[in-house]
């Protein structure tokens, strides 16, 4: 059965795309916990991180940070953090976020933001790359 990410990747769900390759996608989680939370993950499905083949792992850790300086363009913060829990979803995915204080990073939180917002984040993060 096919993970929400790979249906994301395939279109029958939408998403705010970030920025897209052959190997890999970036876009806004629907449901962050902070302003700008950003999924990256690969098109081919592998449900943990650490199993992927050694050289796809490396290309997606640097795909994953070149949306980095767009990302601190776009949304105040301190740093981006990143973070691998892999519970969540049964496909590798890294989630980047922006952080001002350790409190950002609670996963147990969730902001509310429209559908609208995220649409224009998701513009503004496009444009600053």
């Amino acid at each position: 059965m096919a993970s929400i990410f790979s249906k994301i990747v395939s279109g029958e769900i939408p998403s705010f795309k970030i920025a897209e390759t052959e190997e890999f996608l970036a876009f806004l989680d629907a449901f962050p916990i902070v302003k700008g939370h950003v999924l990256v993950i690969p098109k081919k499905e592998v449900d943990y991180l650490f199993d992927l083949e050694e050289g796809l792992y490396t290309r997606l850790m640097l795909f994953a940070r070149s949306i980095v300086p767009a990302l601190e363009k776009t949304v105040p913060c301190l740093r981006i953090g990143v973070s691998v829990i892999g519970l969540e979803v049964p496909h590798a995915h890294i989630h980047l976020l922006p952080l001002n204080s350790m409190s950002d990073a609670d996963f147990s939180k969730k902001i509310k933001i429209s559908k609208g917002e995220l649409t224009d984040l998701a513009e503004q993060i496009k444009a600053n790359l």
